[in-house]
């Protein structure tokens, strides 16, 4: 037995008639090699377990987390006691019912397993790829174990491994970046990574500012993983769309009819497991297909409220910050990055956007940075690098009719805003992008 089952039984039984209840348990291992000056200086792991719960008595509910095992009995007691000192909460939905969970177990045991050796290898080879520059970044894995129980009689288990390398070349006066993240640790590539990173490192040397305005775009998947995240924060949001802060105007063809985007937690290339903090299965949903909007996020309280089926969003702090698609898909077209950039005669390549911050959620108006990797296009060729560069631009209006020129082939998990793998997606070339001056504003 899973040491998670056990601890969710344990819990649940110490829980026993005083509340409805739900648990959820992650456990596993977890560690980070970091390097600097191209040297690893630092390899940490931890083995460790938390405990999430949350209680509804008569109505009034708390919910809590320990990553302490020593006073389990003392946490339950503390959270039931607390949930009697709310207030009634007239959106509580309910447990969810005993209901069948699929899930693939995104797991590879090597990767769970994975010794400092094995991702000080993916470091050697990425630095390996530039001696003569200064790396730095890690090389991650994680392996965890999911348990979910409730007092309605409903039980899931999954596990996940998941492994990244993520790092810089630098020069003298220029910096690339390079990412890859997959569920098994084989299957990353250190060596390639690294070879992208110190390119795009070569490249910038001499950077020189241009003007601001509107530039044809080809946007790197990590840039383009940035896009995937807002939108799916601001829009495919149950929460926000319900308070009227959302884009989404479902049954619209808000994007160009070439974007094809969808949430899948059990297709095979993803990391997570097949429920989520509610119980509720993750299926399949597509957020927009040929262009048209199609759904959101809804975790059991914003479905009850918006009067539809939950669509296994519920994760820990959707109450707060609404449900939000974690498990993003875009798919792929069949266009090279050189084809792309071929087709421009004067536009930019872009590698990463930084710092982005909303201005206006309901038209996902986003002012950010360019960073580690921007290039001038001219007659079909990158030329040179530019300065870091300041855009304002609408994430929706860049995807609209007519302004996706074409989809790359390349698609990967992409570290966006919110960390790694959870955005599977391929460079894009835009129409236009709306850059408004130089790093400094």
């Amino acid at each position: 037995m899973s040491r998670t089952i056990e601890i969710a039984g344990r819990v649940l039984d110490h829980v026993g008639d005083r509340a409805e209840a739900e648990v959820v348990v992650t456990g596993g291992s977890a560690a980070l090699t970091r390097f600097a000056n191209s040297f690893i200086h630092q390899n940490v792991a931890e083995d460790g377990y938390e405990v999430g719960l949350r209680v509804a008595v008569d109505g009034r509910v708390n919910a809590a987390t320990t990553t302490s095992l020593e006073h389990l009995d003392e946490f339950v007691d503390n959270t039931i006691g607390i949930a009697k000192l709310q207030r009634v909460d007239e959106g509580w939905p309910g447990l969810t019912s005993p209901t069948d969970v699929v899930d693939r177990h995104h797991f590879d045991p090597e990767t769970e397993a994975a010794t400092p050796n094995a991702r000080a290898q993916q470091v050697a080879d990425f630095v390996a790829a530039a001696p003569e520059m200064k790396a730095a970044g890690f090389c991650e894995t994680l392996g965890h174990d999911v348990a979910f129980v409730n007092t309605a009689g409903h039980r899931a288990f999954g596990k996940y491994t998941r492994a990244s390398i993520d790092g810089i070349h630098q020069t003298k006066g220029a910096a690339g970046s390079g990412h890859a993240t997959s569920q098994r640790l084989g299957d990353l590539d250190g060596a390639a990574v690294g070879a992208l990173a110190a390119d795009r490192a070569r490249r910038g040397t001499d950077a020189y500012d241009i003007k601001p305005g509107e530039y044809e775009v080809v946007l790197a998947p990590e840039a383009v993983g940035t896009i995937a995240m807002f939108l799916a924060y601001y829009g495919f949001n149950g929460k926000l769309h319900a308070e009227g802060q959302s884009f989404v105007e479902l049954g619209e063809k808000q994007f160009d009819a070439a974007i094809h985007l969808y949430d899948d937690a059990i297709d095979p290339r993803a990391i997570g497991v097949g429920f989520d903090a509610e119980g509720t299965p993750r299926r399949r949903m597509e957020l927009v297909s040929s262009g048209v909007t199609k759904a959101i996020a809804h975790d059991r309280r914003t479905a009850r409220n918006a009067g539809v089926v939950p669509t296994g969003h519920g994760d820990p702090g959707s109450e707060l910050w609404g449900p939000l698609p974690t498990h993003v898909f875009l798919e792929p077209g069949d266009s090279s990055v050189e084809e792309m950039i071929s087709s421009i005669d004067r536009g930019l390549y872009v590698a990463t956007f930084n710092y982005c911050r909303v201005l206006d959620p309901k038209a996902l108006d986003v002012t950010g940075l360019t960073r580690n990797g921007t290039f001038m296009i001219e007659n079909g060729e990158i030329t040179g690098a530019v300065t870091n560069m300041r855009f304002t631009q609408s994430f929706v209006g860049a995807l609209a009719q007519g302004q996706v020129r074409a989809i790359g082939n390349d698609a990967r998990f992409a570290d966006s805003e919110f960390g790694p793998g959870m955005m599977y997606v391929p460079s894009l070339h835009l129409d236009g992008w709306n850059f408004t001056g130089g790093a400094a504003g």
